[in-house]
């Protein structure tokens, strides 16, 4: 951190961290301060805040609390993500998963995707793509709905635009970008077709009430979250998915994550690279 930089006491770290874990559920360990300080500090000199303890005054009382928490989060939270982000899973999704859904819902012919804590959109676009693919003319027969939620609005406002560049195709196969995507002046703009078959809402996961009001799904993918939340919060995760997943939902998670000692009914997929759970009834 450069010598300029305002500088953050463990007291104002602490008083920091329990006001994003109570509107977030993110948890930072004690190892973790250098982090927030060095993500905000340069926060606190835009605000013209002399200190933290001014800082936090800011972010905890007035009218400009909400927006600052939104500008908060975007900068202490990494979006790290890409199309086709975790392959081997994606397949098991696509060549096990959906054929099966596809199969019992064919006679409604719906099927509805969440992509939880969806970053840029890389991860609801990906399924978008691959459902797409997989659906081929029978897509206009089916009414296929996706959501894609975030805390933060502006990875959101990313995600709706579509466009992304070169470091998000990392993981893509070229055909498929040629395909589904157009180059642009270095940076690369979705088909209009997949963009439409996603949809994008804010969404904090410590508001339940909220999260139910989207209705149920028959997938959820939430990767690479839980590993930011302490044990009761990834409780409070884990019940939130069980209750909007449908009967026979598959719940998919990053390949560091478990489930294994959460007392929720699910039952792991035995399949390998799947890192996926199928509900139980309660």
């Amino acid at each position: 951190m450069p010598p300029t930089a305002i500088r953050m006491t463990d007291a104002q770290f602490d008083r920091l961290r329990k006001i994003v874990y109570e509107r977030s559920g993110i948890h930072f360990q004690d190892t973790k301060k250098y982090v927030l300080e060095s993500r905000l500090s340069r926060r606190v000199e835009e605000l013209e805040f002399d200190d933290f303890d001014q800082y936090l005054l800011f972010l905890t009382t007035g009218p400009y609390q909400s927006d600052e928490f939104q500008e908060m989060f975007n900068r202490i939270t990494i979006n790290e993500t890409s199309f086709f982000r975790n392959e081997p899973q994606l397949d098991v999704f696509e060549k096990q998963v959906l054929p099966k859904l596809l199969e019992s819902r064919r006679t409604t012919k719906k099927l509805r995707i969440w992509s939880a804590a969806c970053s840029t959109g890389e991860e609801p676009y990906t399924l978008a793509i691959q459902l797409h693919r997989s659906l081929g003319v029978r897509l206009g027969d089916w009414h296929i709905d996706i959501l894609g939620t975030d805390i933060s609005e502006k990875v959101l406002e990313i995600a709706q635009a579509g466009r992304y560049a070169s470091y998000s195709m990392r993981s893509i196969n070229p055909l498929v970008l040629k395909r589904y995507f157009k180059e642009e002046n270095g940076s690369y703009q979705l088909d209009p077709t997949i963009q439409s078959m996603v949809n994008f809402e804010l969404l904090n996961f410590k508001d339940s009430i909220a999260a139910r009001r989207f209705g149920s799904f028959d997938v959820i993918f939430c990767r690479n979250v839980l590993i930011y939340f302490d044990d009761p919060m990834k409780l409070h995760c884990a019940r939130l998915f069980h209750s909007q997943l449908v009967d026979d939902g598959t719940l998919f998670i990053g390949h560091s994550e478990s489930l294994r000692n959460v007392n929720v009914p699910f039952e792991p997929v035995p399949v390998p690279q799947a890192f996926a759970y199928v509900k139980k009834a309660a």
